[in-house]
């Protein structure tokens, strides 16, 4: 393993720092539990950090970033050990520190959490992209398909998803 220079290091943990946002999001929606979100990030942290050298800047670092956690989730959860079923219990989740806790949204967003996990891997991206407003277009080159098969598959996601909340 290539030793990284103490500035390359500097500058992808500010860039990490400046989008953990991101690896949050993506463990909170593949992973059921804290303890399995945890490892995801770290996960994804550790597979962006190898990947940086290569990292050329010729799209912006979260694009990448996206790229590299989306792509680490899926292998992730094929992992036999990593696989568990959708646990019911959401009191375990990553710690979250405001200033201004407000329970219902947090309630809220744990009913989405958990709708948006029972989907498959491939309408769980689409569904992250399209709560973080990637056009349809920028959606389709992250995923290697068509504007129209974006459209298509994700408006079947958003009604799936839809479907699940409304069963809670």
């Amino acid at each position: 393993m290539a030793v990284k220079n103490t500035s390359s290091e500097q500058e992808f943990l500010a860039q990490i720092e400046k989008h953990k946002g991101i690896l949050f999001k993506i463990s909170k929606m593949y992973m059921d539990d804290a303890e399995n979100q945890q490892d995801l990030f770290q996960e994804m942290t550790y597979q962006a950090w190898k990947s940086f050298p290569k990292f050329r800047g010729e799209s912006l670092f979260s694009t990448w970033l996206y790229r590299i956690a989306l792509n680490t989730a899926i292998v992730f959860l094929k992992s036999e050990k990593k696989r568990k079923s959708i646990s019911a219990d959401f009191n375990e989740n990553i710690s979250v520190v405001a200033e201004h806790y407000d329970f219902e949204t947090e309630e809220n967003l744990k009913q989405m959490y958990q709708a948006i996990n029972q989907l498959n891997n491939i309408d769980k991206a689409l569904i992250f992209y399209y709560l973080e407003n990637f056009s349809g277009k920028e959606i389709a080159e992250e995923m290697g398909i068509t504007e129209v098969n974006v459209r298509v598959k994700l408006n079947r996601a958003k009604t799936k998803l839809k479907e699940l909340l409304n069963q809670n």
